[in-house]
């Protein structure tokens, strides 16, 4: 218990921990934001398959572009409900108040999908110009899709975390770095072989080593086009 002065509410430990963290809440950076995304899924096999990435980000603040993604995810069926997959992007990172910097990031990740709930585990490592050191996270992701009817409309729910372990030179902060949470709804065409996700995103970073904490709003924009046939929602 958190001890208090004569008349004062006790409050457990860590709900008081919560409590004060967020109460400069008023202090933190907050940035409205555009998110788009554009995924070409490339099935090889039955078992495997090749999504070709491109992501731009925008926000106020920045007064412009604040981040564009390039790259490829390699992904592989275990069964039914599991894939693994394996990836690389190339990041640009823009500031209004400094030049841009240019980063390489590996991924491995793991996909379970039951029924309507899906669940990914992502590690990524992070190669910067600032250093020679590699900052890795771990990203758990769950999402939640309900179908409206059969024609693959759906909304949508899902939470992420972002965990570091480790600091660098270069900037990282070891710690639970960032939330993202988002929802949605999901939008079918051409015969669901191209599928739209808009939702509203919003990102909170904690502000780890003496950083002002920042919240995100985002207009989220993802297009996803399959290759060969129809993309299938549970």
């Amino acid at each position: 218990m958190v001890p208090s002065r004569r008349g004062a509410i006790l409050l457990p430990a860590p709900l008081a921990a919560l409590l004060l963290s967020a109460a400069p809440a008023a202090a933190q950076v907050e940035d409205g934001q555009l998110w788009e995304q554009v995924n070409l899924v490339v099935p090889l096999t039955p078992q495997v398959r090749v999504t070709l990435e491109q992501i731009a980000r925008w926000g106020d603040r920045n007064d412009g572009l604040t981040q564009t993604e390039v790259g490829g995810l390699l992904g592989y069926k275990l069964g039914d409900t599991l894939e693994l997959g394996i990836g690389y992007r190339h990041v640009g990172l823009y500031s209004a108040s400094g030049p841009t910097v240019h980063e390489d990031r590996l991924r491995q990740q793991l996909v379970l999908t039951r029924g309507r709930l899906v669940g990914r585990l992502r590690v990524d490592e992070r190669f910067n110009p600032g250093g020679s050191e590699v900052g890795f996270r771990v990203r758990p992701l769950a999402r939640y899709n309900q179908p409206l009817g059969r024609r693959g409309y759906a909304l949508y729910v899902s939470h992420e975390s972002f965990i570091v372990p480790n600091s660098t030179a270069w900037g990282q902060r070891s710690g639970y770095e960032r939330m993202r949470n988002m929802a949605g709804v999901t939008l079918p065409f051409v015969r669901r072989k191209v599928m739209l996700d808009i939702g509203y995103l919003n990102q909170y970073r904690l502000g780890l080593g003496g950083a002002r904490p920042q919240m995100e709003h985002a207009l989220s924009l993802q297009l996803t086009v399959n290759a060969l046939g129809p993309i299938l929602h549970d």
